[in-house]
């Protein structure tokens, strides 16, 4: 296993990370990604173990379903980079059970691959979602046929891939990207049904940077992003070769959406646990705010929050059936039921703005216009802004800008715009949820529950 600081040198590897259109040599060079970079490696230095044989837990696959929902409040604790990196090998674990009868050759690839991957103890990030070009257009019909992903040249030790990758999280501070196809594909559309494990120094990765990470200012204004940032990222594969033992699927178009179905359901799985912490911390900004403005107890202002508390232990409730409902793969993994955990991430994103149009309507405009906690610091204006901003005994004017502070930096500013985002598209988006739970739902036992209703049961 690899120590906080031996991780940071594995990362002095050659790779093309940009940031807004400069090329950084030393990622701790620069605030936006020095910050991501130190809570990946405090996370090596939490897990790591000095034996020589050891490797990190969390990659492991669960065996049971309690070791499955023993996972849940540590992947809500771990860095994004591990989590990613979890969901990632359980990806694989998961398709190269569903390849086993159909594409034999492949399983001892991944198996291979995965069991490599952890006694390196290195980080692996997932990419899927193409460039698209035009989308109304298959992928082998594009105008530019590297819209999607694809092999440009088989050669006899490997192949070579050109393409890009979108939304593609914390991809500048793993070793390897897992490309997988999107979606299903066609039989003129070989060329297209790819997965491969891509290292990110390879010649021909490029990788840039957008980042919610707060641009100067004092870190008392931004609580969460200043500490707590991950950058987003277009992974570029111009010409990139990879090895035969890196190679996953290649041409059979009838499993190419085995990869996508695979990672999306551990990715919902983490949306999820992640949702239902976010809905509590709402749920809790909302009381204390409430408390603080002297509006607790006002009748409009706790159905609000009435309401919140609702939709949280809704998403709670939907986290425990999908791990009660766990099922196995032939290797005796276990993973959660499909249908559960997509209704569950489809609720958690369609109601995550009203839950915070709730909060904003609570908390007031102050949300926004708060004094900055450098105002605090001036010996002339703290008196004034004590005075003014507080309410009471025990409630002071810091006490509540901080408050303010928090609800702008996760619901209102960068991070907030980010949230409202990613809790809609990421693992799929809401139609792919639809999509699950159409495929899932038991539609039959309900035609026939409305059959006896109007006395046509049997007819």
């Amino acid at each position: 296993m690899l120590t906080g600081q031996q991780y940071k040198e594995s990362l002095k590897d050659g790779r093309m990370i940009y940031l807004e259109g400069r090329l950084v040599d030393d990622l701790e060079s620069e605030p936006a990604l020095a910050v991501p970079l130190q809570v990946i490696a405090d996370g090596y230095d939490k897990y790591y173990s000095a034996q020589p044989d050891a490797k990190n837990p969390l990659t492991i696959a669960p065996r049971s379903p309690e070791e499955l929902r023993d996972r849940i409040p540590v992947i809500t604790e771990m860095d994004l980079l591990l989590n990613v990196t979890y969901q990632s090998l359980m990806t694989l674990q998961v398709a190269a059970a569903r390849l086993a009868d159909h594409a034999p050759e492949f399983v001892p690839r991944i198996q291979a691959y995965v069991e490599d991957a952890r006694r390196r103890d290195i980080r692996v990030t997932e990419c899927i979602t193409d460039a698209k070009g035009d989308r109304s257009l298959a992928p082998a019909k594009q105008h530019d046929p590297d819209a999607y992903v694809h092999v440009v040249e088989r050669l006899p030790d490997g192949v070579v891939i050109r393409g890009a990758k979108m939304h593609i999280s914390a991809a500048a501070f793993g070793h390897d990207l897992m490309v997988m196809p999107t979606k299903s594909m066609k039989l003129d559309e070989g060329d297209y049904t790819i997965a491969c494990a891509v290292a990110v120094s390879s010649p021909g990765v490029h990788i840039t940077n957008t980042t919610y990470h707060p641009r100067g200012g004092d870190p008392r204004d931004f609580p969460v992003s200043s500490t707590n940032s991950m950058p987003d990222s277009m992974v570029i594969f111009d010409d990139v070769f990879v090895p035969t033992e890196r190679v996953f699927l290649d041409g059979q178009t009838a499993h190419a959406a085995v990869f996508a179905h695979s990672l999306g359901l551990w990715e919902r799985l983490g949306g999820v646990s992640f949702m239902v912490n976010q809905a509590d911390e709402l749920v809790g900004l909302a009381s204390l705010i409430a408390e603080a403005n002297g509006t607790a107890k006002i009748a409009h202002v706790r159905e609000k929050i009435d309401e919140m508390m609702i939709h949280a232990t809704l998403l709670r409730a939907g986290l425990e059936a999908a791990l009660a409902n766990a099922h196995a793969t032939s290797d005796g993994f276990y993973y959660p039921d499909d249908m559960f955990t997509n209704v569950t991430k489809y609720v958690g994103a369609a109601n995550f703005s009203s839950m915070v149009r709730h909060l904003h309507d609570i908390a007031g405009g102050a949300v926004v216009t708060a004094p900055s906690m450098a105002d605090f610091d001036n010996s002339d204006l703290r008196p004034l802004l004590e005075k003014y901003l507080g309410t009471g005994p025990g409630v002071s004017g810091e006490y509540r800008a901080r408050l303010f502070h928090a609800i702008r930096d996760t619901t209102a500013d960068a991070l907030g715009g980010w949230h409202h985002v990613t809790n809609v598209q990421s693992g799929g988006g809401l139609f792919a949820q639809r999509l699950v739970t159409r495929k899932n739902y038991d539609i039959e036992r309900a035609r026939a529950l409305a059959l006896k209703a109007a006395g046509l049961a049997g007819a």
